[in-house]
């Protein structure tokens, strides 16, 4: 029998897998696996500036397509700069297989020159790892890498690779089937409590659906616009739910939780049931547990068991795939009688709008009336931030539209690599990032990448010269003591706030554009947004850096205060 080296079998099973991109950056333990892939054709690699952002490239590749997103990085520093990004995968159930290299085997635990435990020191936020200690396991494990990520609730896996296994030589064969002992996943609905779950629906007054990510995940939001539209029951969403039903759509509500509509928070605490669809309940949008939703019964489908009552107690659990339940659902529900309930809603929409009060400077919102104006069918991407939950309230969803956002672990540096994931993985769709002027800085340097992979992704940065969300409960919480957010503070003013003049911002923007080859513009008016983004929309193969200035004080609204309840919803200033 033919044997190959373990470079080649990984290079093999990539191919076997139909992982047609993969994003590495190279070093001396995965210096043969860089050789085999060179001498193929069939995976592209992409080479980034840094693993930090990597990680969220293939993330975003991952959330997009709906595929298996695939990372390559060495040993020592390689594997943990992974650590940011595999914990943002494993919080949003994002599907990732990532490789890393590692020092032969008998130099583990010597303190080897590069060598870190990265299986422990990531095992709390992977879904799976594990060292391949023998040859011979080599394309067992890489098959049920790929499972285990794509199954059940998705999420990230780690396979760290000695480099003196990788050399030896060992079976071509890789792996048609997948048998692991204790892991076995389901999808499949139970009939008898979703039957339950429908006739306590059917009775219900005041319902109301409330969907999560793990509908998105499950690409259901045809399925479940279906539901919807049949049942008449109103919608809340969270922010990884945005999307799930378009946000123009008479049923929709808003968002819910700290940032959510007031409308979308007076529905939770009025209803009589709440029909939760993949979501895990966190602290976002409950606000105190014990005030949360007090007059209903809870229904909770979500395809993570461990998920169900850990936060909120239900009354009828269903473990499922979101996109299953859903499909189920449809075959057995019936209209409800909720115009009563709908009119109520209709009455905190008009009593609390969802909107910015007008000013004659721009605002995030002119910005983004705009971005609806002229972009339909497109992929927006955002950091983490004051501007994420301005797009999460401003942003209309139609089902030609995504939204990528890191949501559990609220990872700043997540808006420009993942929108070049995104536009990788889709290179017909538009493809916007939103950051703020913190997070842009924190990976900036995949300007870089952009520009040689020709992607003319459009970048937004949100400057308001300062860590918006972090002052926004500064002003509101701490005295207005704006201690560590000021993002022109330095030697020449600390200490010194309001009795020195600012030193000027740095850097500009537009020049760290033109430096790395993309294109920079600067927007400080409303009039100027439209032809900033009609001259990034001309792009073919050039990125695009839009900073728009803004003030400071425009403040997030509606806001919970941190160990609230959704009633003490601050309105404004």
């Amino acid at each position: 029998m033919r044997k190959i080296s373990g470079n080649k079998l990984l290079v093999k099973a990539l191919k076997e897998e139909g992982v047609d991109t993969i994003f590495g950056y190279p070093g001396a333990c995965t210096i043969d696996i860089s050789d085999e892939l060179y001498k193929q054709d069939y995976t592209k690699v992409i080479l980034p500036r840094q693993e930090v952002a990597l990680v969220h490239e293939a993330d975003a590749y991952a959330r997009s397509t709906g595929k298996v997103g695939v990372c390559l990085v060495t040993s020592g520093p390689g594997a943990t700069n992974l650590v940011t990004g595999l914990a943002t995968a494993n919080y949003d159930s994002v599907p990732l297989v990532c490789f890393t290299g590692q020092v032969a085997r008998h130099l583990i635990g010597n303190d080897a020159f590069q060598e870190v435990d990265i299986v422990g020191i990531t095992r709390s936020i992977t879904k799976y790892g594990v060292t391949v200690r023998n040859r011979e396991d080599l394309g067992r494990i890489i098959k049920e890498a790929f499972y285990i990520a794509r199954t059940g609730r998705p999420g990230p896996v780690l396979v760290d690779l000695p480099k003196d296994v990788m050399g030896e030589l060992g079976s071509a064969d890789y792996p048609t089937d997948v048998n692991i002992r204790g892991y076995k996943p389901n999808t499949h609905v139970h009939i008898g409590q979703l039957k339950r779950a429908i006739k306590m629906l059917s009775k219900a007054d005041r319902p109301l659906f409330l969907a999560g990510g793990g509908v998105n995940i499950a690409h259901a939001g045809g399925a479940f616009t279906e539901l919807v539209e049949k049942t008449h029951v109103p919608v809340v969403t969270t922010v990884m739910g945005r999307g799930a039903l378009p946000t123009q759509h008479p049923l929709f509500v808003g968002n819910l939780g700290m940032h959510g509509a007031y409308a979308a928070n007076m529905a939770v605490n009025e209803c009589d049931l709440l029909f939760s669809i993949g979501t895990r309940f966190n602290d976002r949008i409950t606000g105190k547990l014990h005030s949360f939703a007090p007059k209903a019964k809870i229904v909770h489908i979500d395809i993570d068991t461990s998920a169900i009552s850990r936060n909120v107690q239900v009354d009828i659990p269903i473990v499922a795939d979101a996109g299953e339940a859903i499909d189920k659902m449809l075959e057995y529900v019936e209209p409800c009688e909720t115009k009563e309930w709908q009119n109520a809603i209709a009455g905190w929409k008009a009593e609390h709008p969802l909107t910015m009060k007008p000013r004659p400077i721009m605002t995030p919102k002119d910005i983004l009336d705009v971005m609806n104006e002229m972009f339909e069918d497109a992929i927006v991407v955002t950091d983490v931030g004051q501007h994420q939950m301005f797009v999460s309230q401003f942003l209309e969803m139609t089902p030609k539209k995504q939204l990528l956002m890191s949501g559990g672990l609220g990872t700043m540096g997540y808006g420009l690599p993942g929108a070049i994931g995104a536009r990788i993985g889709n290179p017909d769709k538009t493809v916007i990032s939103i950051s703020g002027d913190g997070g842009m800085q924190m990976n900036s340097q995949e300007i870089a990448t952009a520009v040689l992979e020709e992607l003319p992704i459009i970048s937004c940065v949100f400057n308001n010269s300062v860590l918006g969300m972090v002052r926004q409960w500064q002003k509101l919480f701490y005295g207005k003591r704006y201690s560590m957010t000021c993002l022109r503070s330095g030697a020449a003013c600390r200490g010194k706030c309001g009795e020195v003049e600012c030193p000027p911002y740095t850097p500009d923007f537009v020049k760290l554009a033109e430096s790395y080859g993309a294109k920079g513009i600067r927007v400080t008016k409303k009039e100027e947004i439209r032809p900033a983004f009609e001259e990034a929309a001309r792009s073919t193969k050039t990125p695009t850096i839009i900073e728009f200035l803004i003030d400071p004080e425009d403040l997030v609204y509606p806001m919970i205060q941190p160990g609230g309840t959704l009633q003490d919803m601050i309105m404004d200033c």
